[in-house]
């Protein structure tokens, strides 16, 4: 079996997505723990968006929402999911599928306070993903939610976090003449070994 070196090294996929995700911050602009989330609905029908990542664990990938999108209407009613990490700087990728479970206790109670002010008021006045009349009527939901609620707003009981644990991690580099690197990490259950194996490009 050919030894994984360099960037690839390593016995544990979250460490190495780690890694990435640490160097990564040093060279994208702009949310460097952005991931493309893919879901389906229940005719099927496939979903995709960007949201930020927020935790690498030990045994999963943690991202936060609101419990009424539909999102989280699709997460909670297929219980699995998808998603790309892309660094343009790096000409990296991770891709993740697995299994989906609700993170809504003391962990998504602090990671709520850790966020601004108004970021914890916009999760208040927000009806994530049902139609709005118009900006002006968001802000003014805004401006109550912040009359209401002060300095100090509590985690709403409708936003929260999900916790994907993964059943296969792919680890791509860009190659030249497209001869890229790849490496996938799979297991059939949460409580089995992993294997790993190189893919073509």
């Amino acid at each position: 079996m050919e030894t994984r070196k360099g960037i690839f090294a390593g016995e544990d996929p979250f460490g190495i997505a780690k890694r990435w995700l640490e160097e990564a911050a040093d060279s994208e602009i702009n949310d460097p723990n952005a991931i493309a989330l893919s879901t389906v609905d229940a005719d099927g029908m496939p979903n995709s968006r960007v949201v930020l990542l927020k935790e690498i664990e030990p045994d999963a990938f943690v991202f936060y929402t609101n419990y009424t999108s539909a999102k989280a209407a699709e997460l909670d009613q297929a219980g699995r999911a998808a998603f790309v990490m892309h660094w343009k700087s790096l000409r990296r990728q991770v891709r993740v599928r697995g299994l989906i479970s609700k993170e809504d206790g003391p962990k998504a109670d602090a990671y709520y306070k850790s966020r601004s002010l108004k970021s914890r008021l916009g999760a208040w006045a927000s009806d994530q993903s049902k139609p709005l009349s118009s900006r002006a009527a968001l802000m003014t939901e805004v401006a109550k939610v912040t009359a209401k609620k002060g300095a100090n707003p509590e985690r709403p009981p409708f936003w929260g976090g999900y916790r994907l644990a993964p059943l296969e991690i792919e680890f791509w580099a860009d190659g030249e003449f497209r001869l890229h690197d790849r490496f996938v990490w799979r297991r059939d259950d949460l409580s089995a070994r992993w294997t790993v194996t190189r893919l073509n490009p």
